[in-house]
């Protein structure tokens, strides 16, 4: 006797209720994991609870030798997890979504994540969200594949993986969502977009258990002195595109340099980690993502010069650590580039024009946005992400204007965004219509 329609869809809709549950556990269980592994490993070797602070109390040569030894640890792993098949990254993530033809290896996923970890406790200028978001996408696959979902819903839950994993490792629910709709889908269909936020909810429910409901860079409150300095906002989200487009030609230029024929891995992620821990030794605070020192920006504690050399140099040693191949992120970086950036301009309109703007510190979250929305293409998302990483409601109008003007500009110099440009490196070239994403060839 054969199950009724009715009684295979139950089924399959359990199934798919379960694996959505489980990915969002998952994805939530892995980001703390992460971060309480590498604040234990930094609190035992320097006593300190994150890593600028560890690499400020090492001598001079630790500083130095730290990277390339993390990087080069991380070089290693990675070309193991790529023994029978290309490398892994974001590009994999969205195309597995959007096509489905792209299998998400856990295996590859976890070996390039822990040499994330290792190169990030090292001191190594990368950020730790390329592994959370890779690792919620690869769990998505996984679960499905246990759970015998065909390949729609496998899809699905990819997305979701991926939406949980954001949410995980930044506290942003809805720009978590959004990321999978504007960076890796391409569109919003409730087929989606339930299931995503459904897993965003309860990956940022355990996240906030283990660490904390508030914003990861605290709450803020700024706010216009004038309508007038709307115009600085988006002159603002004018100069940060430019600054974004910059940074994604640097990145890509850095890629070309280290991928010399005769500079093959390991060695040429330790030679990217020798380049970051030269600026290491002697600026300690472009170690790692980045958080501390924006932290610092938006505080206003940093006077502006040492801001922006911390933001060049952050440029320089991020290009170094992912143009050689150490497995990461460039999220949190960017968000520092456009935080310094913006925070720069703050205190130069301030120098000018007194009480009449406000605080340099808003100037530095508008930023953040902008170079979000120039480098990504996704200016809703860095709108929002924004917002949320400051709980700060007084700064939308200026967020969603420099956001929308950073993705217009940005995408007027340079047609890819940061992610379609690694998917046109490996050949898939994808355009965004009204019907979605499709690919070109």
């Amino acid at each position: 006797m054969t199950d009724s329609p009715r009684a295979t869809l139950s089924v399959a809709t359990l199934r798919f209720a379960a694996g959505l549950l489980a990915v969002a556990v998952a994805a939530a269980a892995f980001a703390v994991v992460f971060r309480v592994a590498l604040s234990g490993v930094l609190r035992l070797a320097a006593g300190q609870h994150d890593v600028v602070s560890a690499m400020r109390a090492l001598p001079w040569w630790a500083r130095l030798a730290l990277p390339p030894a993390g990087a080069l640890v991380a070089g290693t792993l990675a070309m193991l997890a790529a023994r029978g098949r290309p490398s892994q990254g974001v590009g994999d993530v969205m195309e597995a979504v959007v096509v489905g033809r792209t299998r998400l290896s856990m295996r590859v996923t976890l070996l390039k994540s822990l040499g994330s970890w290792v190169a990030i406790a090292c001191g190594g200028s990368i950020g730790r969200e390329g592994p959370l978001i890779q690792f919620g996408g690869a769990s998505g696959q996984w679960l499905a594949d246990r759970l015998g979902l065909k390949a729609r819903p496998t899809r699905v839950l990819i997305a979701a993986g991926i939406a949980a994993g954001f949410a995980a490792a930044y506290n942003t629910p809805f720009a978590a969502v959004l990321f999978v709709c504007e960076v890796v889908s391409g569109l919003a269909v409730l087929e989606l977009l339930l299931p995503a936020l459904l897993a965003t909810a309860v990956s940022t429910l355990l996240t906030r258990a283990a660490a904390g409901e508030g914003p990861i860079y605290g709450s803020r409150a700024f706010a216009m002195r004038s309508p007038f300095e709307l115009a600085a906002f988006a002159a603002l989200g004018v100069l940060c595109a430019v600054a974004a487009v910059g940074f994604m030609l640097l990145l890509a230029r850095g890629e070309k340099l280290f991928h010399h024929p005769r500079l093959r891995m390991p060695w040429r992620t330790a030679l990217g980690g020798l380049v970051a821990g030269c600026i290491v030794a002697v600026l300690p605070e472009v170690a790692g993502n980045g958080y501390e020192p924006l932290n610092a920006v938006l505080d206003g504690r940093l006077v502006w010069s040492f801001v922006l050399l911390v933001v060049l140099s952050k440029c320089v040693a991020t290009t170094a650590c992912v143009g050689s191949g150490t497995p990461g992120g460039v999220f949190t970086p960017t968000l520092l580039l456009g935080g310094g950036l913006g925070y720069v301009a703050g205190v130069g309109l301030h120098a000018v024009f007194g009480e009449a703007v406000g605080p340099a510190g808003g100037y530095a979250l508008v930023g953040m946005a902008a170079t979000l929305a120039a480098t990504t293409h996704a200016p809703l998302l860095a709108a929002v992400m924004a917002f949320e990483l400051s709980g700060d409601y007084a700064e939308v109008l200026p967020l969603v204007i420099a956001a929308a003007l950073a993705a217009g500009v940005a995408r007027a110099l340079r047609t890819d965004s940061l992610y379609t440009a690694e998917l046109k490196n490996r050949g898939v070239e994808w355009e965004l219509t009204l019907d979605g994403r499709r690919q070109v060839k």
